[in-house]
């Protein structure tokens, strides 16, 4: 058995923990520069706001509906995700993060009342973190996850599924005819990996709903669909084909990329946008114990915007693989000033690590002593500004190369978060005063 415990409307959930003035009223988070809405609470859905609904369109609701509307706050965000995970782990023995808002966890061995223990968990979760959340229990990983759509489409939907399978929804409870009733209710659509292509084909076939899916021939879906859908279709039937991976694979690639809050044209300014995003993946790149061979980076203008366009990159290769900030910033810079050209309105930049090695692989070369002691005291000193920075926060220590900023200054590149909430847990500034 698996349960997925998943934060309802998270980012959202995340800003009403500090802010109890917004619950009831319709919020909205805002991607990078506050381009358009990522996270929606129910009222706003309510007023139709749309995932991915441009801020310019909607914005006028800000005075006829009342809609609240912040800028992303990933650290916030972040820190209020390790915090949930931390209590649904006790849930099972075994527990995959799968995003930041969502856990699956193997229920496989643990006795009782398995929907007893995951309103307990939920409510620990709501009273500790101040995040509720659904969980949703099933014989497979695939199930587990529609269960959980069941569950919070019954609390939020009231009617459109039993009142008793609201917040928590196992599955694995309900007699047979009760489960088929459910999945003849659900949308072929809601299933996990059927994404809006497969989902029009199937339904151009008659296949409506979760139960016809499930009731296909697992060969006649290989043929005609795939084996991704083959298997999709055995997780309905009940046989799992998806285990838990508690340790996810080391990423292939590692990239670090931001649109600017405002045109940049200038090298030295570009220069300290590429040096401190080579930095962040370096970053990334050393947490997966890894190392890379190639730096690719990339400019462009914005295709809406008015005038010459451009858009060019280059991946400089590397003598060795490395995870050594130095080398993988003078790299990407490298680069960089190979595929400038003055005159253009840049509006986004970014830099990408490919050819990615374990860093436990080591290249064989000639007088290769020197190097290992270089390497070594390099390593460490990486270290020591990984920690300093997971203390002190993100670019507490940083190359030169990255730019200083004055207090309450921003770089030219920086992008655009008027909106933002303050970091209430993890910046000692923007931690709440209770006054007496």
């Amino acid at each position: 058995m698996y349960a997925l415990v998943d934060g309802n409307n998270f980012y959202v959930s995340c800003e009403r923990v500090f802010r109890p003035d917004l619950n009831d009223r319709p919020v909205i988070v805002l991607s990078n520069n506050d381009g358009c809405a990522i996270a929606r609470s129910n009222e706003a859905k309510a007023i139709g706001v749309r995932m991915g609904h441009p801020w310019h369109e909607i914005r006028h609701l800000e005075k006829e509906a009342g809609l609240v509307a912040l800028s992303a706050n990933f650290a916030l965000y972040g820190d209020m995700s390790d915090r949930m995970a931390s209590l649904v782990a006790g849930l099972g023995h075994q527990h995959e993060v799968y995003s930041i808002d969502e856990s699956f966890v193997d229920l496989s061995g643990i006795r009782g009342d398995m929907t007893e223990r995951a309103h307990v968990i939920r409510a620990r979760v709501l009273q500790w973190v101040g995040i509720p959340c659904g969980v949703g229990i099933a014989p497979t990983k695939t199930l587990a996850k529609l269960a959980n759509h069941v569950a919070k489409t019954a609390e939020r939907k009231p009617g459109s599924y039993p009142a008793e399978m609201a917040q928590v929804c196992n599955f694995g409870q309900l007699p047979r005819a009760e489960l088929d009733a459910v999945l003849a209710s659900t949308d072929v659509g809601e299933v996990w990996g059927v994404g809006r292509k497969i989902s029009a084909q199937l339904k151009d076939a008659g296949i409506q709903t979760v139960l016809d899916l499930s009731r296909l021939d697992p060969g006649t879906v290989r043929r005609r669909w795939s084996v991704v859908l083959e298997r999709t279709v055995h997780e309905l039937q009940g046989m799992p084909c998806i285990g838990l991976d508690d340790q996810p694979a080391p990423k292939k690639e590692i990239a670090c990329t931001r649109s600017f809050g405002q045109p940049v044209t200038d090298l030295p300014d570009l220069e300290q946008a590429v040096s401190t995003f080579a930095g962040m993946a370096a970053q990334k790149l050393r947490k997966q114990a890894s190392r890379t061979a190639h730096v690719l980076v990339f400019i462009h203008t914005s295709p809406f915007r008015k005038g010459p366009q451009y858009a060019r990159s280059i991946t400089v290769p590397l003598l060795r693989p490395t995870s050594d900030t130095v080398s993988i910033v003078k790299a990407a810079l490298a680069g960089l000033r190979t595929i400038y050209r003055p005159g253009y309105q840049l509006i986004k930049a970014g830099v990408m690590l490919l050819d990615l090695h374990s860093a436990q692989i080591r290249q064989g070369e000639l007088e290769l002593e020197p190097l290992d002691v270089l390497e070594s005291s390099r390593e460490r000193l990486m270290g020591v500004m990984d920690e300093l920075n997971q203390r002190y926060g993100r670019g507490t220590v940083k190359l030169a190369a990255g730019g200083i900023e004055e207090p309450g200054e921003r770089a030219r590149w920086a992008m655009r978060q008027e909106r933002r909430s303050p970091a209430y847990t993890t910046c000692w500034e923007d931690m709440l005063v209770v006054g007496e």
